[in-house]
């Protein structure tokens, strides 16, 4: 299995770099996760529950991170035992950079390549691929919701919902103007000198 993907953050670079190599954190966005622990330098303890079509499983693995350049990259490899269900391994590189247009916040980039053996194995390439996908977005929107309980809304958002109402005035203005002509019997003065024009029917 292959995946790749990219997601802009409403954080720093920095910001994003300490939470991605943070236990704790991982421990908390990473969905089914009830253990990410240090066991060494760059390497993890990890224990997650996963369900993949019908079959479930909890699977006990390791993380070790290598190549690591702060604030920008590492490249990271796991591998788990799910007894019965099977194993998975495989290895990933997450990359941050700055957004091009030097906005607030940074862009993640990612690429995740992995093997599954047993019963997990002979689901179906699609039913894995597709509960991987899931896993990942589920990832992100739990990650997004902690950086925003810690750090804020992001300045995006922010802008966002302060340019909401300003775009709502001029239809606001359009409809109180509409009501006023209409008052005065604008409205009603275009509608008769149509209906006035109208040739009769023969």
């Amino acid at each position: 299995m292959e995946m790749l993907g990219n997601r802009r953050l409403g954080i720093t670079q920095q910001q994003a770099w300490e939470a991605l190599n943070d236990p704790e954190t991982l421990k908390k966005c990473i969905p089914g996760c009830d253990k990410f622990e240090a066991v060494g330098d760059n390497q993890y303890a990890v224990a997650l529950a996963v369900k993949i079509g019908p079959v479930s499983a909890k699977f006990n693995g390791k993380v070790a991170l290598a190549d690591i350049s702060p604030p920008d990259s590492y490249k990271l490899s796991f591998e788990g035992q799910g007894g019965v269900a099977g194993f998975a391994k495989g290895s990933s590189s997450v990359t941050l950079k700055p957004v091009a247009d030097a906005s607030p916040g940074c862009e993640l980039d990612y690429t995740v390549q992995a093997q599954v053996g047993g019963k997990i194995a002979q689901l179906g390439q699609r039913l894995i691929d597709g509960a991987a996908k899931s896993t990942a977005d589920d990832f992100f929107k739990r990650f997004e919701v902690e950086m925003q309980s810690r750090y804020g809304p992001s300045p995006a958002a922010v802008a966002e919902s302060a340019e909401a109402p300003a775009a709502a005035e001029p239809s606001e203005k359009t409809g109180a103007m509409a009501g006023f002509m209409r008052k005065i019997g604008i409205g009603r003065k275009s509608d008769k000198s149509a209906s006035d024009t109208e040739e009769p029917a023969d």
